[in-house]
């Protein structure tokens, strides 16, 4: 399977890097492949011009790539940390550029966009991880656990993606170093869960012309 793996976090010694290097080395392990964007290390620009708002067309030749990568991937994992219940603003604004209608959606035809889309990601596994220094009680009963509705049900659901699952690490500010241990075994675990060891099969061996 081809995996999208989108890191968004500015600090590169952060927990979100680990959990990102966790991610890595477990698909590699299971003998999968993966596209990976830590969105900060390339400058991803999350600001949408007017044009390309108005076009579907871009002159950013790493918008372009994104949009060729996330449309033939079957899977997508999404690292970031919790800020104010949402993504950092560059990661936002990926799914403004990266998600669009025609790349990522679409309406049934003479629908002009009230109605209910249509997902057209080729991708139908929704992992996403993240960290937070709120309280799960606070979290989850007080501001009502938005990211859990911003990425299962404004985003991936949005695009098609059927299956998801999301890992919340907490409290990263008081954590130790055996605790982030043990949550990186979790981030292989889940992983593992849904994007098992690749075996070939005979199904995936091309025939080939040869007299025996």
């Amino acid at each position: 399977m081809k995996i999208s793996v989108i890191l968004g976090h500015p600090y590169d010694k952060s927990f979100n890097c680990a959990i990102a290097s966790k991610v890595i080395e477990t698909l590699k392990s299971n003998g999968h492949s993966f596209y990976f964007h830590d969105l900060y290390e390339e400058n991803f620009n999350p600001v949408i011009p007017s044009e390309e708002l108005v076009s579907d067309k871009t002159k950013e030749p790493l918008v372009v790539l994104h949009w060729q990568e996330i449309k033939e991937v079957d899977g997508v994992i999404v690292i970031h940390p919790n800020w104010w219940g949402q993504p950092p603003a560059i990661l936002k604004g990926w799914v403004d550029r990266v998600l669009r209608e025609n790349i990522a959606y679409t309406f049934p035809e003479g629908d002009s966009g009230g109605g209910l889309p249509i997902g057209l990601l080729n991708a139908r596994i929704g992992l996403v991880f993240n960290t937070s220094n709120t309280p799960q009680e606070r979290e989850e009963h007080v501001f009502g656990d938005p990211l859990q509705r911003i990425w299962k049900d404004c985003i991936f659901d949005f695009c098609g993606i059927i299956t998801f699952e999301r890992k919340m690490f907490r409290i990263i500010a008081d954590s130790t170093d055996q605790e982030r241990k043990e949550w990186l075994n979790e981030v292989a675990d889940m992983v593992n869960k849904y994007f098992p060891q690749y075996i070939l099969s005979m199904a995936d061996i091309k025939p080939t012309n040869m007299n025996i």
